[in-house]
C-alpha cells in the first residue's frame, strides 16, 4: 500500500480521518459513493472541503492511486468530484486509480479554488 507522504491524517481537532496507518488484514475497505444531503452537519461538510484541498495540493488534476487515503473518506467524494481514473476499476484495490473531476469539484467547493467557478 502506498502511503502518500506530506498527506494529513485527519483534520485537525477533529476524529475525521484522511488516511490510515497500515493495511487492511481482513480485506480493503471499499470506495462507494456515498449520498451527501443538504442537511449534513457542518463540520461533516467542513471536512470534505479540507480533503479535496488537500487532494488538489498533493495530485492537482492528475490521477493518484488511492494508497493508505481513507475510503470512508474517499467515499463521500466519490462519483462526484473523484472518480475512477481507470477501467476497470476496482473499489477495493490500494492500488486503483483515481482523479478530481475539477468542473465538478469547482461547483461544488469553489472556496478550494479560489472561489473560481467553471
Amino acid at each position: 500500500m502506498l502511503k502518500h507522504r506530506g498527506f494529513p491524517g485527519r483534520l485537525p481537532g477533529t476524529d475525521f480521518q484522511f488516511t490510515i496507518r497500515r493495511a487492511n488484514p481482513r480485506g480493503v475497505t471499499p470506495i462507494v459513493a456515498r449520498d451527501r444531503y443538504r442537511d449534513r452537519r457542518p463540520a461533516d461538510r467542513r471536512a470534505d472541503e479540507i480533503f479535496l484541498a488537500a487532494l488538489w495540493e498533493h495530485f492537482g488534476d492528475q490521477p493518484f492511486e488511492r494508497g493508505n487515503l481513507d475510503a470512508g473518506r474517499l467515499s463521500w467524494l466519490f462519483g462526484r468530484e473523484v472518480i475512477a481514473a481507470q477501467d476497470p476499476f476496482d473499489p477495493t484495490s490500494y492500488e486503483a486509480l483515481l482523479r478530481i473531476d475539477v468542473e465538478v469539484a469547482r461547483r461544488s467547493f469553489p472556496e478550494v479554488f479560489g472561489g473560481e467557478s467553471a
